[in-house]
């Protein structure tokens, strides 16, 4: 048995196929989906959507989502990201060089609008080395 797993950013379509279960990081914590989920919207935080399209326990695709909402109806999963990029796209060096960006800006910034932006792309960028750890 498979699920219908969607994947959609603001820019495109980013993936779609029948799957045998998805993981997906929700806001409450990671949880698997299964054909026969119960119905359910959620948030998703930033972190890893692991997509395994045999039953056989081998992650076949991994992609990192910065946030967004999923919906589970019926034989179907749907994920709304805000930003979506797969793993194997993910450079460490590069993660690591907006971090100490980041923290820098953060340092220096003097409004607390300022700061709470900073913070959520520290969260996402954080989030990303951790999934290329």
């Amino acid at each position: 048995m498979t699920i219908q797993f969607e994947l959609v950013s603001p820019e495109a379509l980013i993936f779609s196929k029948q799957v045998a279960l998805v993981t997906v990081p929700g806001g409450e914590g990671d949880y698997g989906v299964l054909p026969g989920h119960a119905p359910m919207i959620t948030t998703v935080r930033p972190g890893v959507i692991d997509i395994y399209e045999q039953e056989s326990g081998t992650i076949s695709e991994r992609i990192f989502v910065a946030g967004g909402f999923a919906e589970v109806v019926g034989e179907r999963c749907t994920v709304l990201a805000e930003e979506a990029v797969p793993v194997a796209e993910l450079y460490r060096s590069q993660i690591e060089e907006t971090l100490s960006q980041l923290v820098e800006d953060a340092e220096l910034a003097k409004l607390d609008s300022e700061r709470v932006e900073i913070e959520a792309k520290l969260a996402v960028t954080r989030a990303k080395l951790q999934a290329v750890s």
